[in-house]
Formats: structure tokens, sequence, C-alpha cells
């Protein structure tokens, strides 16, 4: 299971919301397999509709 909180802890350079998207689509090319919300991202950019992002950007991945 890939959580948002996950890729933040382990990616800590990430400086936009837009990175964020870039790293959870690369795990999931990588191969993981279901994807978790757990914390809201903490960046400026970050958008109203940021789960549904977030989702999209991992199941159009695979």
């Amino acid at each position: 299971m890939l959580w948002v909180s996950e890729v933040l802890m382990r990616e800590h350079e990430l400086a936009s919301f837009e990175e964020l998207k870039q790293a959870i689509q690369a795990r999931a090319l990588e191969g993981e397999i279901h994807f978790g919300i757990d914390v809201k991202p903490p960046f400026p950019d970050t958008p109203d509709n940021w789960e549904a992002e977030l989702e999209t950007a991992f199941s159009s991945a695979r």
C-alpha cells in the first residue's frame, strides 16, 4: 500500500504538488497496486480537489 505520507517522508525534496503527483506516478509504475490518502500535501499549490488528482495520477500510471 502506497500512502501519501510515505511518499512525503521518503522524498522530502519534493517542493510542489506537481512533483508529488509525478512521484506517485513513478511509484505506481514501479509496481505499487494500492494507494491510500492519509494526509493533505503541505504545498502552497495543492488544489482543492487534491484527493481526486492524486488518485487519478496513481491509477492513470498503471
